[in-house]
């Protein structure tokens, strides 16, 4: 059948409140539905822009990045905003003493993640709704379910990574191959943000400070010219 769609490229960001389910079938429907909301709606608007936000999916945020808007030194940004914005509702929802509610007491159990791909893409609309469509699309969905053990942590795949002009192997970056039907072996490097800190407290790291601010000082321009940026 023939199309008048044309395929895009760019970034495909998922970012993800891990411990959703456990966190909603323990609490009351109303608070913890409003305190989810309310987190989801602060990453998007930490995300947004550069990103383009496409879709509130249940417990994720997917949102675009196309290459023509050329805002890769940004996006690292963003991600950190988000981050930060999530960490920050949470603990603010925590120490609020005048609801006593399950949702408010156990929203510190809920973390956030951020799968990064980079592929191809094609805009449609299905009876008025727009949507974007292709098999990047499919596969950075597929990457939600993993065995990735930190509970806030970035995945970039190889492709994304390589866009950004990280070094995986300069950075010391952990590993991961993720393994889906009808998809090839994808590889992948993961950034965990969370670590112990004093009296079991989670300590949350800079994903800019750890990647050396690597996305700040790349080359904006055509893929093509990207470079590798190692951090010093």
């Amino acid at each position: 059948m023939p199309s008048a769609h044309r395929t895009e490229s760019g970034f495909l960001v998922l970012a993800d409140i891990s411990g959703f389910t456990a966190f909603v079938t323990a609490t009351e429907l109303e608070h913890g539905a409003e305190v989810t909301g309310v987190l989801l709606a602060d990453v998007m608007a930490a995300l947004s822009p550069p990103l383009e936000i496409q879709e509130l999916e249940g417990d994720a945020v997917f949102a675009l990045g196309p290459d023509a808007a050329r805002e890769e030194r940004r996006l690292i940004e963003a991600f950190d905003r988000a981050f930060a914005a999530f960490g920050e509702r949470r603990r603010e929802i925590a120490s609020d003493t005048s609801c006593a509610c399950r949702a408010c007491r156990g929203v510190l159990g809920l973390s956030l993640k951020l799968i990064v791909h980079h592929g191809s893409f094609m805009r449609q609309v299905v009876r008025g709704r727009s949507r974007v469509a292709g098999p990047d699309i499919i596969l950075a969905h597929r990457f939600l379910k993993n065995d990735v053990e930190p509970a806030t942590y970035v995945l970039f795949t190889e492709a994304a990574a390589e866009r950004l002009g990280i070094d995986p192997s300069a950075l010391g970056l952990r590993r991961y191959t993720g393994r889906y039907a009808h998809f090839d072996e994808i590889e992948c490097y993961v950034v965990a943000l969370d670590r112990g800190g004093r009296n079991g407290e989670q300590t949350l790291l800079g994903l800019g400070s750890l990647l050396g601010d690597l996305t700040l000082r790349a080359d904006p321009r055509p893929h093509d010219d990207l470079r590798p940026v190692v951090a010093a």
